[in-house]
């Protein structure tokens, strides 16, 4: 996972990537603040904005580029956001991509029961909620606000492991209230809930990860995320084989399409 800021841009400053591959897994693009380009060789792609999640298969390969709309790039600004590798399993490396373009508005918004914390579920089910996110196997992504001072206890999977990352402000995890802050990543043990607070200065939000673990190799270099060392090597030869995908072509400034 890559925190993407909070960071408040100058002129000039934002930059993005250029065209590359993907093989094996999905990249989940979450933007909390500010605005994000994608493109990519299958036909996705679009803009997204405070709130909004663009979560692209790659599978059996792809290339995509990611960047900020021009008008940020000229003028500046603030920016905040993550992006998370999710692996696949052997028998979904080579599935057909997907890309999957999720609103703010389409994510399923819940309280706690006292109110203290307002969770967006993206990926995954809470109290018969579901979040909007398809997943190739059975996953939760969840953004969770609490305000200063609250304690959240939530119900959670037993199969499934259990993260929280803190994006901003601080508080405790745990039911041993263990400190923890912004840019640190809690995980927790087996059990069916997950408890944490925020401290009292201030409110905490988190990202709350969580999954069936896959228990099988994880062969990954760059951007290919595989199981043995082979099928890396066979990614890249597919890859300069232009086997991955090819850049869709862009209409010379000033030229009309027909």
């Amino acid at each position: 996972m890559d925190q993407m800021g909070e960071v408040d841009y100058g002129p000039g400053e934002p930059k993005g990537t250029a065209w590359h591959p993907h093989r094996g897994f999905e990249t989940v693009t979450y933007i909390i603040d500010g605005t994000f380009q994608h493109q990519d060789s299958n036909g996705g792609g679009g803009l997204i904005t405070n709130g909004d999640t663009q979560w692209m298969t790659a599978g059996g390969g792809i290339l995509h580029i990611e960047a900020p709309p021009e008008e940020l790039v000229v003028s500046g600004g603030l920016f905040h956001g993550f992006q998370l590798w999710v692996n696949l399993p052997a028998r979904l490396k080579m599935t057909p991509p997907r890309y999957q373009d999720i609103r703010a508005g389409q994510v399923a918004l819940l309280s706690s029961a006292d109110g203290g914390a307002l969770l967006r579920v993206i990926a995954g089910s809470f109290s018969g909620h579901d979040g909007p996110g398809i997943t190739h196997t059975p996953i939760s992504l969840v953004h969770a606000t609490v305000s200063a001072g609250a304690q959240v206890r939530l119900p959670w999977r037993k199969d499934f492991n259990s993260l929280a990352y803190v994006l901003a402000g601080s508080g405790t995890a745990g039911a041993e209230k263990r400190p923890i802050r912004m840019g640190q990543l809690a995980v927790f043990g087996a059990g069916d809930a997950i408890t944490f607070a925020a401290g009292p200065k201030g409110d905490m939000d988190v990202l709350l990860l969580g999954g069936e673990p896959i228990r099988e190799p994880v062969a990954a270099y760059g951007p290919f995320v595989m199981n043995t060392r082979a099928e890396l090597t066979q990614a890249f030869e597919d890859f300069q084989a232009g086997r991955l995908g090819s850049i869709p072509a862009t209409p010379h400034p000033g030229h009309d399409v027909l």
